[in-house]
């Protein structure tokens, strides 16, 4: 019993430890939602995927800021043709 208290503490105290470390550039290990290591391949797949999705909402943020800007354009063109016209 006391061999697995034991091995519980170090297995627990390097978890704790790695996790300090994570911060400062240790070396991070991907996994699914089921906790199991990815292989080189699915972690390319991975992030190949993560790279079309910020590319996707930065070109939809980006539509965003033009569909607005020009909204705005818009309101001034009307607000001084107003103007004008009361004068």
């Amino acid at each position: 019993m006391s061999m697995i208290a034991a091995a519980s503490r170090v297995v627990t105290a390097r978890r704790s430890g790695s996790l300090r470390e994570s911060g400062r550039g240790a070396i991070r290990y991907f996994s699914d939602s089921k906790g199991r290591v990815l292989s080189e391949e699915e972690r390319a797949k991975e992030a190949v995927y993560i790279q079309k999705m910020e590319r996707e909402r930065l070109e939809k943020q980006k539509k965003q800021a033009e569909k607005e800007k020009l909204q705005k354009e818009k309101e001034g063109a009307e607000k001084s043709t107003e103007g004008a016209h009361k004068g």
